[in-house]
């Protein structure tokens, strides 16, 4: 009999099965999909030759996080981390530059610097920090509080209407509106705030770093390891109840929608209540782009950049990201752009160049937003339609029928709001932990949230060590 069955292959079902599986116990993991790693995949899906990322490409995480920290990630994985973290161009050729020298993107804002470095600036010098209590349930307690406060002091301000206060010019303002806005959330909001927040600190320390060979490289390590320890994964294999499942134990890498489905009878109404009180967010739309040859940026330097923001001002991507809100598609979207055949060349053929593109969208969108992009990216880099080869467009009904976790198109598997950042999906110090006897929930929809962190699924492994095994000492997870 096997000890623990794992549903789902993304990054937090394999950091529940490495860490099991270190521990000595029997670990089989189920996937639906014929290709492991959830929202960590890499396919040439395209055109042949490109390689995209399915859904997350740049991962500030993959180097930040206590759990890939602890298994050695940047030893197992080649990353290429770009000097410019981030860019954002802005209406008339200007740009905002987030180098990952601190210094150097302070002195290129000008009268804007030393407020930038102000609220970016003791983030960045406690990254590591960030990172542990952001990667944590907040019911817990704390375990670095004067950052927490410094943290929790700067989320207030930029989650207010005072988010403009010490800023004289737009172009830091954009900077930071444009990385919040990753959380697709209400522009300004505590929770947008504070997930722009955590990710722009990274920008400034170790930087957001680009595996080779693509997001699947992440998965495919972490599936090395397992197989190592005598793990199993069985794709090809959509488990539809509990019922089909006999080990001792089972971590479910599912949204609470689907947990109360796949449990069916076995769940306490209580629980269950409180599940279906659980609330998606607005949806994506992705664009993916082969390429015949580099973007042609009318500024030259966000060739350096791996990741790019689209949208304009702090206003106008407020405007765009709060229509989406409303369930309305904006005229002028908020794009999020990655260019990683810029940094590793097997994403591409000789010449070519594979482009990586998200916009938001409501709930359960239908609609193909291939123009609005390329109009969004043309503004920028003139030219840009003549370089296009093929292209793929997958709208938010499309990414909820590829993923399951993706209601509506809701790549963070659940929406940004203050209720759900502390309770995800429920108020519990361990919300990995279900009333029914040996089964256990993770993923995006559990706390800390979305993200290649792997953190959701290393909590809910210890978890059932703890509870299942009577196992308190954690195993090691190095190389």
């Amino acid at each position: 009999m096997t000890d623990v069955e794992i549903v789902g292959s993304g990054p937090n079902a394999l950091a529940a099965a490495v860490t099991l599986a270190r521990a000595g116990l029997s670990v089989r993991v189920y996937e639906r999909m014929s290709t492991l790693g959830g929202g960590a995949r890499t396919a040439a899906d395209v055109a042949p030759g490109f390689r995209h990322d399915t859904c997350s490409a740049v991962h500030p995480l993959a180097v930040a996080s206590p759990f890939f920290r602890a298994f050695g990630l940047s030893r197992r994985v080649d990353f290429v981390t770009p000097d410019i973290s981030f860019a954002h161009p802005l209406p008339g050729g200007r740009s905002g530059l987030a180098y990952r020298d601190l210094d150097r993107t302070v002195d290129s804002l000008g009268r804007d610097g030393a407020a930038y470095r102000r609220l970016i600036g003791p983030l960045s010098e406690r990254a590591r920090e960030v990172a542990r209590f952001t990667g944590s349930p907040l019911l817990r307690v704390p375990p670095h509080p004067v950052v927490l406060a410094r943290f929790g002091i700067r989320a207030l301000l930029q989650g207010s209407p005072l988010w403009n206060a010490g800023f004289a010019e737009e172009t830091a303002p954009a900077m930071i509106t444009g990385v919040a806005a990753h959380a697709i959330m209400h522009q300004p909001s505590l929770v947008g705030a504070a997930a722009g927040l955590a990710l722009q600190a990274h920008a400034h320390a170790a930087g957001w770093p680009i595996p080779l060979g693509g997001s699947q490289a992440i998965s495919d390590a972490l599936a090395e390891d397992l197989r190592a320890h005598g793990g199993e994964i069985v794709t090809d294999h959509e488990v539809r109840s509990t019922s089909e499942l006999t080990a001792r134990a089972v971590v479910l890498d599912v949204t609470p929608r689907a947990l109360i489905r796949l449990a069916g009878g076995r769940m306490p109404a209580g629980y269950r209540a409180r599940l279906e009180r659980f609330r998606y967010g607005s949806g994506a739309a992705k664009v993916q782009f082969a390429l015949s040859g580099p973007v042609p940026w009318a500024d030259e330097r966000l060739a350096g950049a791996g990741t790019i923001h689209l949208g304009g001002t702090r206003a106008q991507i407020a405007a765009s990201e709060n229509a989406v809100l409303a369930g309305r598609h904006p005229a002028s979207p908020y794009v999020l752009v990655s260019q990683p055949s810029a940094f590793d060349a097997s994403r591409a053929p000789a010449g070519g160049h594979s482009l990586w593109t998200y916009t938001h969208v409501p709930t359960g969108s239908t609609l193909d937003r291939t123009e609005a992009v390329i109009e969004t990216v043309e503004r920028h880099a003139p030219g840009f339609r003549d370089l296009i080869v093929a292209s793929r467009s997958w709208s938010a009904e499309d990414l909820a029928d590829e993923n399951p976790n993706y209601v509506g198109g809701d790549i963070g598997a659940g929406a940004a709001t203050f209720r759900q950042l502390l309770a995800r999906p429920v108020a519990s110090p361990e919300p990995w932990v279900t009333p029914m006897p040996g089964i256990y929930l993770t993923g995006a929809s559990t706390s800390p949230g979305p993200g290649v962190h792997g953190q959701s699924g290393w909590f809910a492994a210890r978890s059932v060590l703890r509870r299942e095994f009577g196992v308190g000492r954690m195993p090691s997870l190095a190389p």
